[in-house]
C-alpha cells in the first residue's frame, strides 16, 4: 500500500467565524504499509465509530470508507497479544478507532468552529462547551492516530451481546450511570466512549467500583504489551515500543 507522508508545512484557512486552523499539505510518497487488524487477529471486535453517525460530529467522517482498523504491523501484533491474554478471562477487545486519516482530523477541526452543529451535545459533551473542547485537549489539531500507532478501545464480555442501534433523538448523558447511558455492549467504564468530560480521565477519583476496576484491568494489560495510556481518556492508547521510523500517513480507510 502506497501512502503519503504529511509535510511539516501547514497553511491556515480563515473560516466564516474568523477562526484559523491548520490544514495538512501532502508531500512525496513513501512506502510503509498499514495492515488490517482483522488480518492479524480476526477475533478482535472492530466498531469504527467514525464510519457511522454514532459520533460527536453526527455523521460519517471523511476518510472512513469501511469498518476497518488499520495499524502499523508491530502495533497490531502487540494488540493481538493483549487479546490472547484477555480471552483467558472471558473478555475481548473492541476497537473504536485506529489509524485516522488526516482528512478526518481536518473535518474535526472544522466541526469545532461550527457553532450551529451541537446536535450530539447530550451524548458526547453534556457538561462542556463546544468552543472549549480543543483548548481542554479533547480534540487535537494533529492526531497521533494518523501514525497508525494509536488506538481507541474498550473491553467486552464473551460471548458478545447485541446492543440496540444508536438513536440520535433519544440521546443519553455519556457521564450517567451505566444503566442510564447508551446500551453499548462494552463493560462499564464509567463513561461512554468519546465522552468529553473530566470523568473520562483514566484515574478520575469519581470513578470507583467496577468501572474503575475495568479501567485498571485494561490499562494493566495494555501496558504489559507496550502501550501507554493518555491520562485524559480511558480508551486511548499509543504503542510506545520502537517499531521503525514514526511518521504520519495519508490514506483513506477502504
Amino acid at each position: 500500500m502506497i501512502v503519503h507522508l504529511i509535510s511539516r508545512i501547514t497553511q491556515f484557512t480563515l473560516l466564516p467565524l474568523g477562526v484559523g486552523f491548520a490544514l495538512h499539505v501532502w508531500a512525496e510518497n513513501v512506502s510503509m504499509p498499514l495492515v488490517s487488524l482483522f488480518d492479524v487477529d480476526g477475533s478482535i471486535i472492530v466498531e469504527m465509530r467514525y464510519f457511522s453517525d454514532h459520533n460527536f460530529t453526527a455523521g460519517q467522517v471523511p476518510g472512513y470508507e469501511v469498518n476497518k482498523c488499520l495499524l502499523i504491523k508491530d502495533v497490531a501484533q502487540a494488540l493481538s497479544a493483549v487479546q490472547k491474554e484477555l480471552q483467558k478471562q472471558g473478555l475481548s477487545l473492541k476497537v473504536y478507532d485506529c489509524y485516522r486519516p488526516p482528512i478526518a482530523v481536518d473535518h474535526f477541526m472544522r466541526w469545532t468552529v461550527d457553532a450551529n452543529e451541537i446536535s450530539m451535545k447530550q451524548a458526547f459533551y453534556p457538561h462542556e462547551e463546544k468552543t472549549e473542547l480543543v483548548g481542554k485537549g479533547y480534540i487535537a489539531e494533529r492526531s497521533g492516530h494518523s501514525r497508525g500507532d494509536a488506538i481507541d478501545l474498550t473491553l467486552v464480555r464473551l460471548p458478545l451481546a447485541a446492543h440496540p442501534a444508536f438513536d440520535k433523538v433519544q440521546q443519553r448523558d455519556c457521564t450517567a450511570p451505566a444503566t442510564q447511558r447508551f446500551a453499548d455492549n462494552s463493560v462499564d467504564m464509567g463513561t461512554g466512549y468519546d465522552c468529553f468530560d473530566i470523568r473520562s480521565q483514566t484515574l478520575h477519583p469519581d470513578i470507583q467500583g467496577i468501572a474503575r476496576a475495568n479501567r485498571l484491568l485494561l490499562k494493566q494489560v495494555m501496558e504489559r504489551h507496550g502501550f501507554t495510556n493518555y491520562k485524559k481518556e480511558w480508551w486511548h492508547y499509543t504503542y510506545s515500543k520502537p517499531y521503525g521510523q514514526k511518521q504520519f500517513y495519508n490514506v483513506p480507510i477502504k
